[in-house]
């Protein structure tokens, strides 16, 4: 189902049970984190906090902290295994429209009608008047707002759930992205653009040009346009494209107030600004989503040049930390989004998963259709020659059939698996800016572990043994009378 905004998930969700209202007056800074902390861990609902201190907005937190929720937020199945699979085919038809629209003929474009027809239905709208725009702040300001700060020791508040909108000077494409914002004063930002993202590749290219980058902020909006802000697609592929896929319907863009940008129409709070290519100040540390503080540095400063809003805005946040969080389950749900992109790449990889306690860059698990001598290496080559998956620290792959979920099952086939020297890859090259351990900002080493069954063309003479399987007719015998046991 296609939600106008984020209003009518939490309706949907506040019936369900699935979303608690406070009326507490919590304070914005450490205690709102430790309240939403303790609830996402035991799996608790969202929370709208209606009365914040210091702050004239309600605040909405953990709005995605469950499988249910993130599967409710983007319309898709009423499981793990129906999520995934509608995700999955959303890619695909995602990919598929994207690849064939493109280099046709006009008699192929006719036969393509119908899935061309798709693609244009998915393309966004531009509107005249919207939602966010109802209010435009005489003084434009971040004081209203309650913004968190989060962690004791980080470097201030932080906008943390924001869609940072940006353009490519080269080929004019939109681009929306998540990047935190640590608030300095009540018109200066942070800007975190990690230096494999987007968002910093468009400040590259201004700087070279010496001109301000305009920079638009939306917070909230239909969950869907939400969550493929924090897609890794390919360059200058618009993220509100995906959106208007996985809503079935074009996302409603309006033009900004003071700049050529567009933001989603629906969104409850827009930050209008821009950036000084060559103006940087201290950002952190921040408490993130590894775990640890995220250490200080220099970045770029967003400058407010406007604030518009919605009469009645909530104002939509996260906080990361130690998993499992509510990022987790976006995170796994991008995961699946991404598999797809990956088997059109390297078609014989049959599953790819991250486990929350790898937060995201540190650990994939992958199972492949093993079929030469050495295709685990070429295929951990080929996934850290992949967009932002060349940050992944351990790529463990196994053999098709593997349940990568079934943590216990990976650790038993992977330990059985290998022999450490032989099996083990080491290579030097980009790693996570998060990454503390590294022996540089941005550049370290990763492994990758191949625990599939060895073939004797890999220098294997010995029999490899098989597995523990009982017979069929045996267990079938069982099943007949297993429940007249009454064993469990």
């Amino acid at each position: 189902m296609a939600y106008k905004n984020i209003r009518e998930l939490m309706t949907l969700l506040e019936e369900r049970g699935e979303l608690k209202r406070i009326q507490y007056g919590a304070d914005p800074y450490l205690e709102i984190t430790e309240i939403a902390d303790r609830v996402v861990k035991a799996g608790g609902p969202a929370l709208l906090f209606e009365n914040p201190k210091h702050a004239q907005f309600p605040l909405l937190i953990n709005t995605f902290g469950s499988r249910e929720r993130m599967a409710l937020a983007l319309g898709v199945g009423d499981s793990p295994d129906a999520t995934r699979r509608a995700i999955q085919n959303i890619s695909r038809e995602y990919l598929k429209l994207i690849e064939q629209s493109g280099g046709l003929s006009l008699f192929d474009k006719v036969k393509m009608l119908p899935q061309l027809k798709t693609l244009a239905d998915a393309l966004p709208r531009t509107v005249g008047k919207a939602p966010c725009q109802e209010v435009v702040m005489d003084d434009p300001s971040f004081d209203p707002f309650p913004i968190l700060t989060c962690w004791p020791e980080d470097g201030g508040p932080y906008i943390t759930l924001p869609m940072v909108f940006t353009r490519d000077t080269a080929t004019g494409a939109l681009n929306c992205g998540m990047y935190r914002m640590q608030v300095y004063d009540s018109k200066t930002s942070g800007m975190h653009w990690q230096i494999h993202k987007d968002g910093a590749r468009h400040h590259r290219q201004r700087q070279a040009r010496c001109e301000p980058i305009p920079v638009a902020v939306a917070l909230g909006g239909d969950p869907a346009v939400m969550f493929s802000s924090i897609c890794p697609l390919p360059p200058d592929v618009n993220e509100m494209i995906l959106a208007g896929l996985i809503r079935k319907k074009p996302v409603r863009m309006v033009k900004c107030k003071t700049n050529d940008l567009e933001v989603p129409a629906e969104s409850e709070i827009v930050f209008e600004g821009y950036v000084d290519p060559d103006e940087l100040r201290r950002e952190g540390p921040f408490g993130d989503h590894t775990g640890y503080y995220s250490l200080a540095d220099n970045y770029p400063v967003f400058h407010l040049t406007a604030v518009t809003h919605r009469r009645d805005a909530i104002y939509p946040a996260t906080i990361v930390g130690r998993p499992p969080m509510e990022d987790c389950f976006m995170g796994e749900a991008v995961e699946q989004l991404f598999l797809p992109l990956m088997q059109k790449m390297l078609p014989e990889i049959e599953d790819a998963h991250m486990p929350f306690a790898g937060v995201f860059h540190n650990l994939m698990f992958l199972s492949i259709r093993k079929q030469y001598p050495g295709h685990a290496r070429k295929v951990m080559n080929g996934i850290w020659g992949m967009g932002q998956a060349m940050t992944t620290k351990v790529i463990v792959v196994l053999d098709a059939g593997a349940n990568l979920r079934d943590y216990g099952e990976v650790a038993w086939r992977t330990l059985n698996n290998i022999d450490p020297e032989r099996d083990t890859q080491f290579i030097l090259g980009p790693v996570d800016t998060l990454d503390h351990a590294s022996r540089l900002v941005n550049y370290g080493s990763k492994v990758g572990i191949d625990a599939t069954r060895k073939w004797p063309e890999e220098g294997f003479e010995r029999e490899w043994p098989e597995e523990l399987v009982m017979r069929p007719d045996i267990q079938k015998r069982v099943d007949d009378v297993w429940e007249d046991l009454n064993l469990l």
